[in-house]
């Protein structure tokens, strides 16, 4: 009797394709998992794939341009490589290979062209920062989370100008509460520039 499963497409692989091979493009469960995490169905397990082969070659690309991260990304589009049983920041072990190990364990992979959340992982984009240089560059960059651009955020720099050009002509922090329907204490911090501080 005919088997009702077709063999995995990966060369050498015993395992049988997923029933919806055209969704799993022909590769078992297993392969078809390790490309969705890592970017390559080889990768992880004792084969290094071609995410690793990449990193390796880096050194040898010469160009000043990005270099996009053509494999698995976390959810904000940080390069992301799966080493062993660890998945590491792919920015950070290009860091390594060209500049050593970090001065501290505190120091971060920055990238000079402010393309982390694109991908990018050319060497010569990338040197050691300490956490604070980091974020001073994500503020020239424009990429930092912060003001109307967090997630969370209930008000725009228009609204917190306005809030403490209010509070300078003697509003009440009250009634700027009211009005903009946060807390007092929101209000109180901004006024006295605990948040938004960098907001001329």
């Amino acid at each position: 009797m005919a088997s009702n499963f077709k063999p995995c497409s990966i060369d050498g692989c015993k395992g049988n394709a997923h029933r919806s091979a055209t969704g799993r493009r022909g590769w078992c469960s297993a392969h078809y998992q390790r490309w969705r995490t890592h970017g390559d169905p080889l990768a992880g397990g004792t084969r290094t794939g071609a995410p690793l082969e990449f990193l390796q070659g880096l050194a040898s690309k010469e160009t000043d341009d990005c270099i996009p991260w053509p494999f698995g990304r976390t959810l904000l589009g940080r390069a992301q490589v799966h080493i062993g049983a660890t998945t590491r920041s792919a920015a950070r072990v290009v860091c390594e290979l060209t500049h050593g190990d970090p001065p501290t364990a505190q120091h971060q992979a920055a990238h000079s062209c402010g393309k982390g959340h694109l991908g990018c992982v050319n060497p010569r984009h990338l040197r050691w920062a300490t956490p604070q240089e980091n974020s001073d560059d994500k503020t020239v960059h424009q990429t930092i989370s912060r003001g109307e651009r967090h997630a969370s955020a209930k008000l725009t720099e228009c609204d917190v100008l306005e809030i403490r050009k209010a509070s300078s002509e003697e509003r009440s922090i009250c009634s700027l509460a009211r009005e903009y329907s946060v807390n007092e204490s929101t209000i109180r911090d901004i006024v006295c520039r605990k948040t938004w501080a960098w907001l001329k």
